[in-house]
């Protein structure tokens, strides 16, 4: 990032002895990194504080040293997304959106990543089947597997399998509608694919999400498929409602309106907990009988609590991190799993996802649809989000003095919030308010309970390394610019072992930079740093030169598979198209 007055590009690398927390496990970090000096033991003895304490005896632990980077020269156009890494042949798989293909990188030396090679998905059309677009990689004993959405997304998608050393194609296999990630299972033996299975344009088309599960222990070729699907839920839609499971498709089934987004499988294999990011919920799946076994809902954060606070006000042009009587909705995108203690954690980037459908129809079919004709040939079939400014507040739930507050035009009021959550007894008039994501990442149990949440600590972080340039979009270095929309946008996480210590590397979608977390303890975690190579002295649009921008995909690479027998954490960046490779001291 460069600073106004600086003469070159300065890399923000933030560490956590540098930041006060924000939330009070966020406190507890700070007081671990002034440990490391060895002379206050006695913090050591304050439970959580001590767990904190041990982050600061090292203090290049979980650091993060950008070694190398690869430019596909796409811009805006999904050139670098989802990575994956074979550590037979030394080789990262990069799905490149913009042309339907994988990237073969050779990263023999990975402070020089070279392009060797291209795998067109399209290859494998056929009568029977259009692909739309690679969606999702993954790689495990020299197979790599790719998702695949069909060229119409609400029909069913395909995961390929291919040769990590030859790229050959190996078989093809169907599983359900729009599979947006694919994953193995650690034992090797099945692969896992969660198919969001998103409704078309005109919700004409509502396919049933589902997790297809695929076992190659026989051998790919020989590779069987079965559904676990969410149709044994159908008639429990009133019961997951109460729960807090957001269901709210019209004339949609629960099946229907599920969203499988993202996976993560127990150390074990034996279960899968899929991220249902628009419902804000998460589904747990028996792998072994491929049965949903439970659908958890996520709960809501309390941003009128100290350390839970945010930003809604994008106008004022800086950092105004504050309580409000606001909740948000955790909506996780990316999830990854790791055991402490014998026991299964699971982890979520907080993004946040609302619903909105528009397609291109004249005024007479899109009225004549039920539909809401928005001019120039648009028209919205459904939306769920709106300005809290266009909310009606329930006056008996909400002071005159904080209705005025909330709502005032150009300000809060423009915060993107929800239509369908906050009016339990329907009668038009909200008694709470619900803005999409937690501007934060989570800590849950395996059944869904909530452990620890990084609070307001994201916002307060860039708040404090760049006031200038706080909660950035990722096409644009305008400021404040995403403070009433999701703000920074955790979205991607992946979790890694380094000198004995737990690591979450978590991805800021929107900001850019990725921020690190002791997560050794999962009930006490700590701020490490964090890593922004943005440059803001040149826009967006001049590509890769204004830095990584828009992470997506996060792989750990242990040293025990790196190329150069140290941890490596991977990163394909959306927007910039860059692939980036960091060492992990």
């Amino acid at each position: 990032m460069k600073i106004p007055g600086f003469g070159g590009v300065l890399i923000i690398t933030v560490a956590a002895m540098l930041l006060t927390g924000c939330a009070d496990d966020g406190r507890d970090g700070v007081d671990g990194s002034n440990g490391q000096n060895g002379a206050d033991g006695a913090d050591g003895a304050d439970g959580a504080n001590g767990a904190n304490g041990n982050d600061g005896r090292n203090a290049r632990n979980g650091r993060l040293h950008q070694i190398g980077r690869y430019e596909s020269g796409i811009f805006e156009d999904g050139g670098a997304e989802i990575v994956a890494y074979d550590a037979g042949t030394m080789r990262l798989f990069v799905v490149n959106a913009s042309d339907n293909s994988i990237d073969v990188l050779d990263i023999t030396n990975p402070s020089q990543p070279e392009k060797l090679n291209t795998i067109d998905v399209a290859a494998q059309d056929s009568a029977s089947f259009t692909s739309g677009g690679a969606n999702s990689v993954a790689v495990k004993n020299g197979i790599l597997a790719v998702a695949v959405e069909a060229d119409v997304k609400q029909d069913n998608g395909r995961v390929y399998f291919y040769n990590t050393d030859t790229l050959a194609f190996i078989h093809g296999v169907t599983v359900g509608a729009l599979p947006d990630m694919v994953t193995f299972t650690p034992d090797g033996l099945r692969v896992l694919s969660a198919n969001e299975a998103e409704p078309s344009n005109d919700y004409q088309l509502d396919p049933e999400g589902s997790v297809s599960i695929i076992n190659i222990g026989a051998g790919v070729a020989s590779a069987t498929v079965t559904h676990a699907s969410f149709t044994a839920f159908n008639g429990d839609a009133a019961t997951l409602k109460a729960s807090g499971v957001r269901l709210f498709g019209p004339n949609a089934s629960v099946a229907q309106d599920l969203e499988p987004e993202y996976i993560a499988v127990s150390s074990d294999s034996s279960k899968a907990y899929v991220t249902l990011q628009e419902n804000n919920a998460l589904a747990i799946v028996d792998i072994g009988t491929a049965t949903v076994t439970d659908i958890k809902a996520l709960s809501f954060k309390n941003h009128n609590i100290p350390g839970m606070g945010l930003d809604a006000n994008r106008n004022d042009k800086y950092p105004n991190i504050e309580n409000l009587k606001i909740y948000g909705m955790y909506m996780p995108d990316a999830i990854a799993s790791y055991s402490f203690n014998g026991k299964t954690y699971l982890v979520t980037a907080n993004e946040g996802d609302g619903r909105e459908y528009i397609y291109d129809a004249d005024s007479a079919t899109c009225t004549g649809a039920g539909h809401t004709d928005l001019g120039d040939g648009e028209c919205l079939a459904f939306a769920d989000e709106t300005a809290l400014e266009d909310l009606t507040l329930d006056s008996s739930k909400f002071s005159a003095d904080e209705i005025a507050l909330l709502q005032d035009g150009g300000g809060i009021g423009d915060l993107t919030v929800s239509r369908v959550d906050g009016d339990a007894d329907n009668n038009g008039q909200h008694e709470k308010i619900y803005a999409y994501g937690a501007r934060s990442f989570s800590i849950w149990s395996a059944t869904g309970s909530l452990i620890y949440d990084s609070g307001d600590q994201v916002e307060q972080i860039i708040a404090d390394t760049s006031p200038l340039f706080f909660n950035l979009n990722n096409t644009g270095n305008g400021t404040d610019n995403r403070s009433d929309n999701k703000g920074p946008e955790p979205e991607g996480v992946a979790i890694g072992e380094v000198n004995g210590r737990t690591y979450a590397f978590v991805g800021l979608e929107r900001q850019g930079g990725i921020m690190v977390f002791d997560i050794s303890n999962p009930f006490a975690p700590g701020f490490v740093e964090y890593v922004s190579n943005r440059d803001l002295s040149v826009t967006p649009a001049e590509g890769a030169a204004a830095g990584d921008l828009g992470p997506e995909g996060l792989l750990f690479v242990p040293a025990s598979d790196s190329p150069n027998d140290k941890a490596l954490l991977i990163v394909g960046n959306e927007i910039s198209g860059t692939t980036t490779i960091y060492e992990v001291e």
